[in-house]
């Protein structure tokens, strides 16, 4: 009986070692990837988009980012706007700081000069004086540095009378020509279509769904869907329709291939160039 015992618990000692090792190799392959330069690829005729800058070697959203990827061969860069209490239109992903910062700063209740003022985290996640929220203005001027289209994500749902500031605001630094607005906020698009009826833009979803193509066609409006939403058949019912196809984020050179392959127009990526 004693022996019976030891051999059900070295049995039972094997299997937790063993689950410990697949855990711990699984953890391994799950690591993010940590990266000194871009990752090169044969893109053909499809346009390459800087998510947020060039995000996977300087902080997202922030001029280092931006200037980063200008520096490069990106067609375009891409960043997200949100706006702050007193007017002032911001580049930044999400609705607070948390995740950035050492601060939880809520954007739309914050005055101008309290968000200059938040220090961002580095890439080592250390609080750096050399990284702050830049303004829509700064993001654009970096991308007419380089001749760089300018992506610009319309995050909140924006009341008419923003949109057309913001377009003013970019219309300023001329460049408006040269600039692609994309929201999940279809209203956002429609409020463009009214004020700019050939502005290029596209719908961002994250699922393709039966109206899609009635949607983007009655709106004069391209497409930016997950990657994993797009099929050939699908590309070939939009590109039939004339409807320009981005795909993202896509940062594995292999998804990459297969959608070059597939003929879309763009992709948005983090990494790849």
């Amino acid at each position: 009986m004693k022996k019976l015992t030891q051999i059900t618990l070295t049995k039972a000692l094997l299997t937790i070692t063993i689950i410990c090792v697949l855990l711990f190799l699984t953890a391994c392959n799950t690591v993010e990837p940590s990266y000194t330069e871009t990752v090169k690829i044969e893109k053909g005729n499809t346009l390459l988009i800087a998510h947020r800058g060039l995000s996977k070697l300087e902080v997202e959203n922030t001029i280092p980012a931006f200037s980063l990827a200008a520096e490069h061969s990106y067609y375009g860069i891409e960043t997200d706007i949100r706006k702050s209490k007193d007017g002032t239109f911001f580049a930044i992903h999400d609705a607070d700081t948390s995740r950035i910062s050492k601060e939880n700063i809520i954007i739309s209740e914050s005055t101008t000069e309290q968000i200059r003022q938040v220090e961002l985290l580095d890439m080592s996640g250390n609080v750096s004086a050399n990284y702050k929220i830049p303004t829509l203005t700064e993001f654009i001027q970096i991308c007419k540095t380089k001749n760089k289209i300018a992506i610009v994500e319309l995050k909140d749902l924006f009341s008419a009378g923003d949109i057309m500031t913001i377009c003013d605001l970019i219309k300023d630094e001329e460049y408006l020509q040269s600039t692609i607005f994309i929201s999940f906020r279809l209203e956002n698009l429609l409020t463009l279509r009214e004020q700019h009826p050939n502005q290029p833009a596209q719908y961002l979803i994250s699922s393709y769904s039966n109206d899609l193509v009635e949607i983007l066609v009655e709106n004069n409006l391209d497409l930016a869907i997950h990657y994993k939403e797009i099929t050939k058949t699908r590309v070939n019912k939009l590109h039939d329709k004339s409807i320009k196809i981005n795909v993202w984020t896509v940062d594995s050179p292999k998804d990459a291939k297969t959608f070059v392959n597939l003929g879309v127009d763009y992709i948005t990526t983090n990494i790849l160039e």
